[in-house]
């Protein structure tokens, strides 16, 4: 299968980084910029309930499933109109929210494996996050970004995926994808004509009830060396 593959799609959250240290710290540093500047909507909002109306303004919006940057927008224009609070307030602070969620801590074994993977092949990074792959460094790394804001629809979307490819100007049976997660990555790759790869770093089970995907590692590392040509472990 190796020589097929031509090009790697990659997913960013919990495959290049574990995303909820990030979280925690981003609405850490959103809750201090209200302490300062919005103190009525702090202590109208601390961090749970501010979880909580996030939550609902997805519910509420199922049409912005894609786009999590202006479902938190939405979030702080509420959150700082009920409190009597200017709604100006509400770009400043997602950008001390920003900040800190494109302040990243890499898995050991994923900026060298980026290295290799996209020595031989061109590499896209292909996500329903919002990562600014600029601010955090990596944007030259690949070929392609493709994001689920920017598509209007998330994986496991059919569309994003081949968009991905055409992108690349691939079929898409000659793009790999990469993820940790076994719906939305590797389904969802699986039912666009991709090649899948699940990354699994907590050596969890495969959900029994889904299509397995056409290769598992785990980590990104464990990939490089199977490209390069190294047997599969049992």
């Amino acid at each position: 299968m190796q020589n097929a593959i031509r090009a790697i799609s990659l997913d960013l959250d919990d495959t290049l980084w574990p995303i909820w240290p990030v979280i925690e710290r981003a609405e850490g540093a959103l809750h201090a910029y209200l302490e300062a500047h919005c103190p009525r909507t702090a202590a109208a909002y601390p961090l749970p309930r501010m979880r909580a109306l996030r939550e609902q303004v997805a519910r509420e919006h199922p049409h912005l499933a894609h786009d999590f940057t202006t479902q938190r927008l939405i979030c702080l224009e509420h959150a700082l109109g009920e409190s009597g609070d200017d709604t100006a307030h509400a770009l400043p602070a997602f950008e001390a929210l920003y900040v800190e969620r494109n302040r990243v801590e890499f898995y050991a074994d994923a900026l060298p494996a980026l290295d290799r993977l996209g020595a031989a092949r061109p590499l896209a990074a292909l996500t329903n996050g919002n990562a600014d792959l600029g601010r955090i460094g990596i944007a030259s790394r690949f070929a392609v970004v493709v994001t689920a804001r920017a598509m209007g629809v998330a994986k496991p979307h059919r569309a994003i995926f081949e968009h991905t490819a055409q992108a690349l100007a691939l079929r898409p049976d000659e793009v790999l994808h990469v993820g940790d997660d076994p719906e939305l990555d590797v389904v969802g790759a699986a039912r666009a004509g991709m090649r899948s790869c699940w990354i699994n770093r907590r050596g969890e089970a495969w959900p029994a009830e889904l299509p397995p995907p056409d290769l598992a590692f785990p980590c990104l590392g464990a990939l490089a060396d199977w490209l390069d040509g190294a047997p599969r472990p049992a």
